[in-house]
């Protein structure tokens, strides 16, 4: 059993580190959800994302908010096809925090979007330790 959970976390984590957007899942302290889509990198058993320059609603984003009361969070990416045989979905659930300083995170976005390269993001940025990978595929897992 323990070797089938390692070969499902392997293949969540290739899975998710393939995708090109990712949806962050978080909670106030309240529990009550907030869902956002996210573009991310994945170093090992690390995700980092940025707060770039794109439009937003606000600058005092409901993601940090509930990151600073509550840094459980969780990450999806899937797949959909119209043949259901090719379905899958990966997920990473962690820790979050937020920060000023970028770190490695400039660096393996811009790696992943050239749009980062052009106009790297100011931040803040979100770091998530991650705890659990898991998945589900319709065919085998590959």
């Amino acid at each position: 059993m323990v070797r089938r959970m390692r070969m499902i976390s392997d293949w969540a984590r290739e899975r998710f580190a393939g995708a090109q957007v990712a949806r962050l899942a978080t909670a106030d302290g309240f529990g009550r959800p907030h869902l956002v889509p996210i573009v991310f990198a994945v170093e090992r058993a690390t995700i980092h994302s940025a707060v770039d320059a794109k439009p937003k609603s606000s600058t005092a984003l409901r993601r940090l908010a509930n990151i600073a009361d509550n840094p459980q969070v969780s990450l999806l990416v899937d797949h959909y096809d119209d043949d259901w045989t090719q379905l899958w979905w990966a997920r990473a659930d962690g820790i979050a925090r937020v920060s000023v300083d970028a770190g490695a995170a400039i660096g393996l976005l811009a790696e992943r979007y050239p749009q980062y390269r052009e106009a790297p993001p100011a931040g803040p940025f979100i770091t998530i330790a991650v705890q659990h990978w898991s998945g589900w595929s319709a065919s085998p897992l590959r």
